[in-house]
């Protein structure tokens, strides 16, 4: 058994509230005591939480204070809670919320000797410029391309430099999320997917925009991104708690890049309604930040264990289209 099934204390799950987190709980949580942390007035409050058991529930904010007083027994910490908003400029903001605030639940794990799983991010690849090698040795030369990124990227180095100095959970990994599609999005507003959008688009009658290439040699829609399947990513999540995965920074897509025109294309067939399409030029603030390629490499999760395959774009997107008509 693992360490992590081994104990009978609760699992702790932060941003339970959000997109992956409250896919992860319901998809496992039932069936073991379970602590969501998130701003409480969000958990259980969306549609997509009807018929969700988040257990214990926790105000974000009041997290360190109520484990220092209440020292609950926890078989691990999956650490989803994050500002995600990639637009987001206030670097003290995200400094406070995705780096201090994860430093804190770390030390926690450490101190606890428990497992420890966390959300990283492929933004912190930038451009790619460098590639999308998850190799630790890597990880200090990448170059984000915005503050978000930068803000996922910083927690990396540190828990690298954490495990140099032996300061680490007993088990612990991260997890740099590719383009992450399916239930329970919708909150996220102009963060969700394309299939979202196109999905609301589509059934409004209109057209689905997508933004304009402005890099020669790419064509309008042909940008191109690792789209990853929600279910599959709280798979990899549940496997690498109770596997426990012993350390380091994981990819977390399919391996192959797509089209965003493959998956508008993906999401009119799974409506069946005609292709309509038309292109918007990206927003001049975000232009210059804009990823064209991203693909991530998946050799290292794989030699991990990880032998399951990746639902395809085709299926995942079928999927949620489906998941969404029933809404």
């Amino acid at each position: 058994m693992s360490a992590a099934t081994a104990s009978s204390g609760a699992l702790l799950v932060t941003g339970a509230a959000g997109f992956i987190g409250s896919r992860f709980v319901s998809l496992h949580g039932s069936g073991r005591p379970l602590i969501s942390v998130d701003e409480k007035r969000h958990v259980g409050a969306r549609p997509e939480h009807a018929g969700i058991d988040f257990g214990t529930v926790v105000d974000r904010d009041d997290l360190p204070q109520w484990l220092a007083d209440t020292k609950p027994a926890l078989a691990g910490i999956v650490h989803l809670g994050a500002c995600t908003d990639t637009t987001e400029l206030d670097v003290a903001y995200l400094t406070r919320v995705n780096l201090e605030y994860t430093k804190t639940l770390w030390q926690h794990a450490a101190v606890q000797r428990i497992p420890f799983v966390y959300a990283s991010s492929a933004a912190t690849y930038g451009d790619g410029a460098l590639g999308y090698d998850d190799a630790d040795e890597l990880t200090p030369r990448l170059r984000p391309l915005n503050p978000y990124g930068e803000s996922k990227l910083q927690f990396d180095v540190w828990a690298l430099g954490e495990e140099r100095a032996g300061r680490t959970p007993p088990a612990w990994s991260a997890f740099r999320f590719f383009n992450v599609y399916g239930p329970g999005e919708r909150h996220k507003g102009k963060m969700a997917s394309v299939v979202l959008h196109a999905f609301d688009q589509i059934r409004a009658g209109g057209e689905v925009t997508l933004f304009r290439s402005h890099r020669p040699g790419v064509a309008d829609g042909e940008q191109k991104r690792d789209f990853v399947f929600v279910d599959d990513v709280a798979d990899v999540l549940e496997f690498a708690l109770t596997k426990p995965l012993a350390r380091g920074v994981y990819n977390l897509g399919t391996g192959t890049a797509r089209t965003f025109l493959d998956l508008v294309r993906a999401t009119v067939a799974a409506l069946g309604a005609p292709e309509r399409i038309r292109f918007v030029d990206t927003p001049e603030a975000i232009r210059e930040r804009y990823q064209y390629f991203t693909e991530a490499r998946m050799d290292r999760l794989r030699a991990a264990g990880w032998t399951r395959p990746f639902s395809s774009l085709e299926d995942g997107v079928a999927r949620y289209v489906a998941w969404l008509r029933e809404r």
